[in-house]
């Protein structure tokens, strides 16, 4: 068994988490997270400077906590990891050095993760999470992508957004129409009492070079834009906005689009299971469509734990357990923070000679 402290800082939560495994069974012992959603609350969004100051003041109250809930002494960690890439440079730094520090201070190996990976690796705290070869759909505020994962970790990115994220949609639509931050659960809370088939929008594709389009990637700028001049032109013709009925039809299209290229990519590939994570992954629309339609194809649908959804530290031990169980790797206590670094070169963050 090997218990791990985490420490996740890549944007507006400040969580740490100790985290153990017996073999393929892994377990949570603790997992404080601060939210910093009422800090950021009256900007629309995150504010970076803001975001890295609030990490340090936290950080030492969180991790106090986490320890004194997991009844573990710090000196009986066996790993400390912590988000290197990517996220916010500031919010990545303040983790990251802390986590250093804390290494160089009880003598104890460093692991740096990568945030994707940790999204990815929520899954691990499910019953029945698949162990061989899988199709992963990453959906959250900054992230929309669908990613192809090995036995062993070995990573392939199959299609991304190309423009806003899924969660940052929300977030815009959700400003748009007049709802709070953040605008994921405002929209689905109001698209409850909407008609989701009330308002046709579009279902943005990427176009190739080829003159056709690309089968696996996401846009969801366009249809933001629709949603716009949709608003607009019911602002013209008075009455009242039938916010609901634009949140429900709004919410109804990113969900089919998602879905659908995401069956679409296993089926291709001939993956039979798709594993679902991040902060959308929480909306409940797309959770039910997922699960239908893949039933159809006989692909089996694996769904994040509602609570490891949004940003956490457990899923970052998760990942630093699943790297030491198969494949034994370390950081370098010289590896930085980088901003942007993509989910297929994660395993170039355990060689000596650190990529950053």
């Amino acid at each position: 068994m090997h218990k791990v402290l985490a420490i996740e800082t890549s944007c507006d939560e400040t969580s740490v988490s100790i985290v153990s495994n017996i073999g393929d069974t892994f377990k949570i012992l603790s997992n404080i997270v601060a939210s910093q959603i009422a800090d950021h609350a009256e900007w629309g969004g995150v504010v970076p400077e803001l975001a890295a100051r609030k990490h340090l003041e936290l950080l030492p109250f969180v991790l106090e906590k986490a320890l004194k809930e997991s009844k573990i002494d710090i000196n009986e960690i066996d790993f400390i990891a912590s988000t290197v890439a990517p996220g916010l440079v500031g919010c990545l730094r303040v983790g990251s050095i802390t986590a250093r520090s804390l290494c160089a201070l009880y003598s104890k190996p460093f692991l740096g993760i990568h945030h994707l990976e940790g999204h990815l690796s929520s899954i691990l705290f499910s019953e029945n999470y698949p162990k061989k070869t899988f199709l992963t759909l990453l959906v959250s505020g900054g992230h929309t992508e669908l990613i192809k994962v090995g036995e062993k970790r070995e990573m392939q990115t199959l299609g991304r957004s190309f423009d806003d994220a899924a969660g940052e949609a929300f977030d815009k639509v959700g400003r748009l129409l007049g709802l709070s931050y953040p605008g994921g659960p405002a929209i689905e809370k109001i698209a409850k009492n909407g008609n989701p088939i009330k308002f046709s929008l579009p279902k943005c594709k990427i176009s190739d070079k080829e003159g056709g389009f690309l089968k696996y990637d996401f846009s969801f700028s366009g249809l933001k834009t629709a949603v716009l001049r949709l608003f607009e032109k019911l602002s013209l013709d008075g009455g009242e906005i039938p916010v609901a009925d634009i949140a429900a039809s709004f919410e109804r299209v990113v969900a089919e689009v998602l879905v659908e290229r995401t069956i679409k990519c296993a089926i291709d590939y001939g993956l039979k299971d798709v594993v679902v994570v991040g902060g959308v992954a929480a909306n409940n629309t797309l959770r039910k469509m997922m699960i239908s339609e893949a039933t159809k194809k006989s692909i089996r649908v694996h769904l994040a734990p509602l609570n490891l959804c949004t940003d956490n530290a457990a899923m970052i031990g998760a990942a630093a357990l699943f790297r030491i169980k198969f494949e034994k790797n370390l950081s370098s206590l010289k590896l930085g923070v980088s901003g942007r670094f993509p989910i297929d070169r994660a395993t170039s963050l355990y060689e000596k000679n650190p990529p950053f």
